[in-house]
């Protein structure tokens, strides 16, 4: 999986994305989620599953991806699976800390 980490205003940003679905338009109903245009969004350093878990410790924001990145977040608790949303059958989730 990506892991790409990024600071915009101050805030700590993470953006992760299984590595298979670099280059795939999502589309269902009125979502889309185009991780073509947008690979360098999510294309950082390719890690595992530890390496994620760690950078999911600290954070503003979040954008998890894909089976392997959300489950991460759902090991970890920061996620429930209700919470988890799904395009074409792959989980996505936006996680903000106020």
């Amino acid at each position: 999986m990506y892991l790409k980490l990024s600071e915009a205003e101050g805030r700590k940003v993470i953006a992760a994305c299984d590595s298979n679905l670099i280059g795939k338009v999502l589309k269902e109903g009125e979502a889309v989620l185009n991780l073509d245009i947008y690979s360098s969004f999510y294309i950082g350093e390719e890690v595992d599953a530890g390496t994620l878990a760690e950078a999911l410790k600290d954070f503003d924001s979040a954008n998890l991806v894909g089976e392997e990145c959300v489950a991460v977040a759902l090991e970890s608790g920061l996620v429930r699976k209700s919470d988890v949303r799904y395009i074409n059958n792959v989980p996505h989730i936006q996680l903000y800390k106020v």
